[in-house]
């Protein structure tokens, strides 16, 4: 798919991961509009330190807004960590959970933060009532992010188009704030994102480099690539009858 589609797609693509290189990459790239990671995509990277392998993103991460998120679960902790991450670099949004472990409610701190300034990025949102309660506190004047784990709703049988029509709708009254569409399982979902309305979608490294070879092809094409696949790795693992 020629990368100049995805430029032009209704839709801002921000790329999901904690891979340095596969960062470095991706930000160069003027279809990718910003990054996320978050500390499980970390962890499975192998980093062990948060702050350094943080500042060490940002020096290449200058104009393109990415979040980092917090790791407390006690909201005090989460309050402090929330305002050194911010202070890092003017593109920086902090992520904060919904909720912490116990299923407390971090609203009240959303609305603390969102009133300070700082930018936010409200993550592991799965129902319309989360998103009606964060809507209701965001400041009108800082820029947030209401981050639904579409895919996450998806993967338990329910059709998340209609959520996230309805979550476009509620935030609709904040100017800026903007509706992310978040752990997209496939390409398709890049393009029900856009479809819904969603200003942002997270896509991880791995599905992105699919777009960007599949995305568009004709399917009389796609049939014969896959032909010529299952003939070369008979092929190379020298199959015989």
């Amino acid at each position: 798919m020629s990368t100049v589609l995805l430029e032009q797609l209704p839709i801002k693509i921000f790329a999901d991961g904690a891979d340095r290189e596969g960062i470095t990459e991706l930000y160069r790239k003027p279809f990718i509009r910003g990054l996320t990671t978050n500390p499980t995509l970390m962890r499975k990277a192998g980093i062990n330190g948060y702050e350094s392998f943080a500042k060490s993103v940002l020096k290449v991460v200058k104009d393109k807004p990415i979040s980092f998120e917090v790791f407390s679960d006690e909201f005090p902790e989460m309050r402090r960590q929330a305002r050194k991450i911010s202070g890092w670099q003017s593109n920086v949004y902090v992520k904060i959970p919904i909720t912490n472990t116990r299923g407390d409610s971090a609203v009240p701190l959303i609305q603390d933060l969102a009133n300070e300034g700082v930018r936010l990025n409200v993550t592991a949102i799965l129902t319309r009532a989360q998103v009606e309660a964060v809507a209701a506190v965001l400041n009108p004047d800082a820029p947030a992010v209401v981050s639904v784990f579409a895919g996450r709703i998806a993967d338990t049988g329910i059709d998340p188009t209609p959520i996230m029509r309805d979550s476009l709708h509620m935030v609709r009254s904040l100017p800026a704030a903007e509706l992310l569409w978040a752990s997209v399982r496939e390409v398709l979902n890049i393009f029900q994102a856009a479809e819904c309305g969603c200003h942002i979608v997270t896509v991880p490294h791995d599905i992105l480099a699919k777009v960007i070879k599949l995305g568009g092809m004709g399917l009389a094409d796609l049939s014969l690539d896959t032909v010529q696949m299952f003939h070369r790795d008979a092929l190379v693992a020298g199959y015989s009858l």
